[in-house]
């Protein structure tokens, strides 16, 4: 679901970029929040920590959407930009790099 009209705002759709989710492919826009193109493919469920948790505040100062960007842990998918062929991830607890200690 995208909001395609709204009297203020203006959306603007950029290039279609395909993006990697968990190891499945999916579609979303370039340059639009990680977040939207999820929610528009209905992923909703952004992390589990004890129970499931949804995209909260969307402007970067919770930690609800913290995900796995490209192997890199704790990236705030809510105010990070889509770029072709990223590779997205649930991040588990507080998320660790490749190669460290868990």
């Amino acid at each position: 679901m995208r909001i395609e009209k709204h009297p203020v705002l203006k959306f603007e759709k950029k290039k279609e970029v395909k993006f990697i989710f968990e190891g499945k492919e999916m579609i979303g826009y370039e340059n639009e929040p990680i977040s939207a193109a999820l929610h528009a493919n209905g992923v909703k469920d952004l992390k589990h920590d004890h129970r499931p948790r949804g995209l909260f505040c969307a402007i970067g100062n919770c930690s609800s959407c913290l995900m796995e960007v490209n192997g890199e842990p704790n990236v705030r998918v809510c105010v990070e930009e889509l770029k072709e062929n990223m590779v997205v991830n649930r991040q588990q607890g507080k998320g660790f790099f490749k190669g460290d200690e868990k």
